[in-house]
């Protein structure tokens, strides 16, 4: 699956450059349409422009069939290029500031991604699309909500098109099936459950790796794990509490989360080096028959189960079900939010033709063509199902998620399905996490659809940093939970405090 860009501040020689090469912020607010700019040209009655995008992520664009059947369909021919995978936001920012002539541009979606596009629109480095949209966005219109719309704006216009994640779970804890059976243990279904499968793991060994044997492994970035951390109400970085969204670090329930997690620890029960695990090494020892139970995103389960299958054929794994704490609490995070926003540049020499390249791409029968294909072809349909024709599906529209720049939001989660049904192994993955569990524990991000808060998304990485630092020096006995409300404290005035201030204001008016 895609992974998301992470972006840095931006530099300040940087935001003088786009001071300088855009003009002061108040002069950007003044220009409410985009022909108002000199490097701006409306689109004529006569042959479309080639447009120039920078996506984030792409093939080669000049072999692969769905820039062809793009270009047929919309009638505009496209130089596509894409961001560099290190350091995108380098590039990016380069280009920005340079007035680089892009017509279309897509970057990642998350909060440090909106802060970045944020302060492009307030800078005055991007095209107004209120009033294009509305003059030349009718697919556009019909196929986002207008609660996306909305949350796309800065200081109340759109400066760009974003498509939304598709609401779905992605991670959560795999174990080794085969060891249960061997050990006459059903899959886990409570943190006590699995605290017992666990030191059954440790004791009696069923892997065969003596002293070696890894009950449970995680990696060192991420210590909060998905679905453990459900069973204490805390799912996502921010949890309702009460009626309000609290960060984990001030949440009363993080305590007893790294109480359990540490208990862990010194039995034995977790991976004692977690700490400077990294994702290659936590999967190599489930693969290599050392560690019973790791987290694992659906998206990797071919590729994990070819390598367990080539070292260990009769080995069988099963994902755990959202587990339940004490309190009866349970839940696994469900993906909310934008995936990606396209925006067009000042410097873009054809913004009207832009918008309406983005606008025929969502033509109905255009955007299933791009998404899944022709039917008979590369997709059938069975009982309102899509399925995938291989290998011409991977072929021909394996790389349909690049060309995105927004999403028909009623049709294309149901589209999207023919993609995780191209391998039984995926499908089954994908289908217990989000089919087979009850609807109550699937916990949306409640800040996905949030619009930009300036403090947060200035100090957001930093914070987040903090707790997982903190988390781990807890977990390995570094420092001691008795220090815990102090650590609450330094996170509250390292920015933790103005951004739950910051949030909840806006929370409120949710909640009306």
């Amino acid at each position: 699956m895609k992974k998301t860009m992470k972006w840095a501040a931006l530099p300040v020689a940087v935001s003088l450059m786009l001071l300088t090469a855009c003009g002061a912020s108040n002069e950007g607010e003044k220009s409410s349409s985009p022909t108002s700019s000199p490097s701006t040209q409306p689109a004529t009655a006569g042959p479309k422009p080639e447009l120039k995008a920078l996506m984030r992520l792409g093939p080669n664009f000049a072999k692969d069939p769905i820039a062809t059947m793009l270009e047929e369909k919309t009638g505009y021919k496209v130089n596509y290029e894409a961001l560099p995978v290190d350091k995108p936001e380098d590039k990016l920012n380069l280009l920005i500031a340079s007035s680089e002539p892009y017509d279309i541009v897509s970057t990642a979606g998350d909060s440090s991604s909106k802060a970045i596009y944020a302060d492009y629109a307030k800078k005055g480095a991007l095209v107004d699309l209120t009033p294009l949209i509305e003059k030349y966005g009718k697919n556009i219109k019909a196929s986002l909500s207008k609660d996306t719309l909305e949350m796309a704006k800065v200081d109340g216009k759109i400066y760009a098109i974003p498509t939304r994640t598709l609401e779905s779970v992605g991670t959560s804890l795999m174990i080794r099936k085969d060891w249960l059976d061997k050990l006459g243990l059903k899959v886990p279904t409570t943190l006590d459950e699995l605290s017992v499968v666990l030191k059954a793991f440790k004791e009696k060994d069923p892997g065969g790796n003596g002293a070696k044997n890894i009950p449970m492994s995680i990696k060192g970035d991420n210590p909060l794990v998905d679905n453990l951390v459900g069973a204490f109400g805390m799912v996502n970085d921010w949890n309702d509490v009460s009626g309000k969204l609290v960060p984990r670090a001030m949440n009363p329930a993080f305590k007893e989360y790294l109480t359990y997690m540490s208990d862990l620890y010194k039995q034995g029960l977790l991976d004692q080096e977690f700490a400077i695990n990294k994702d290659a090494t936590v999967k190599e020892k489930f693969t290599n028959g050392k560690a019973g139970a790791i987290v694992l995103h659906w998206a990797d389960i071919p590729a994990i189960d070819d390598a367990l299958k080539k070292n260990f054929p009769g080995a069988t794994y099963a994902y755990i079900p959202a587990l339940t704490g004490k309190d009866g609490k349970a839940g696994l995070a469900q993906s909310s939010g934008f995936d990606r926003l396209t925006f067009i540049p000042k410097a873009s020499k054809h913004p009207e033709d832009a918008i309406k390249w983005m606008d025929a791409k969502l033509e109905p029968d255009t955007f299933k063509n791009m998404a899944i294909g022709v039917e008979g072809t590369h997709h059938t349909v069975k009982d309102g199902n899509y399925y995938p024709v291989l290998p011409i599906f991977n072929d021909e529209r394996g790389s349909a998620s690049n060309y995105l720049t927004g999403i028909d939001e009623t049709k294309y989660p149901i589209y999207w399905q023919a993609r995780v049904r191209k391998d039984d192994r995926l499908y089954k993955g994908w289908e217990f996490l989000n089919k087979l569990q009850k609807p109550e524990v699937f916990k949306q991000n409640p800040l996905g659809l949030a619009p930009y808060f300036p403090n947060y998304s200035k100090e957001n990485a930093q914070l987040n940093q903090m707790v997982n630092d903190y988390a781990v020096k807890i977990i390995v006995g570094g420092e001691q939970l008795t220090g815990f409300d102090a650590f609450t404290e330094k996170f509250k005035k390292a920015g933790g405090q103005t951004s739950y201030d910051e949030i909840n204001t806006w929370y409120a008016t949710t909640r009306k």
